[in-house]
């Protein structure tokens, strides 16, 4: 992302309709969901947290620590807010979302090097497979917290 696009102008990229567009979020989950692979649903996922996460994580990491490791600990930093936002309405520590999402940060690296994609595939079918990837993943980090607390 270059440093001059402003956040607007990233979400009008990523939604292709400019922000609080009227479909604009129907955008977001028809390119999220119906993208050729798991790391290109993390490009249009919610567009206004990922411009956030990229100019003050990801890329102040990734001049110093290699772009996998940069990856990993942006979705673990993503997941770490969200847990203490949860842990703030809740009034009770949560820690929950950072090991989900240091899981899908895993699942975006390894699925990247390995080159997986579901391009050819419909948009149904490609819906279905990042739903199931997003699904398991939380299945497998709920048999983990269940283990573990």
């Amino acid at each position: 992302m270059p440093d001059s696009l402003s956040l607007s102008q990233y979400v009008r990229r990523r939604n292709g309709v400019p922000m609080g567009a009227s479909h604009s979020m129907r955008n977001m989950l028809s390119r999220a969901f119906g993208a050729k692979s798991f790391p290109v649903f993390w490009h249009y996922w919610n567009p206004i947290w990922s411009y956030y996460l990229s100019r003050n994580v990801m890329r102040p990491l990734s001049t110093f620590l290699p772009v996998p490791l940069a990856i990993f600990i942006t979705f673990l930093v993503s997941g770490a807010v969200h847990d203490v936002a949860v842990s703030l309405v809740k009034w009770q520590t949560v820690i929950f979302f950072t090991p989900w999402f240091g899981l899908m940060g895993l699942i975006v690296i390894t699925t990247s090097k390995t080159g997986i994609t579901y391009e050819k595939f419909k948009w149904q079918t490609r819906a279905f497979i990042n739903g199931l990837i997003i699904c398991t993943s939380l299945g497998l980090t709920y048999m983990i917290e269940s283990v573990y607390v």
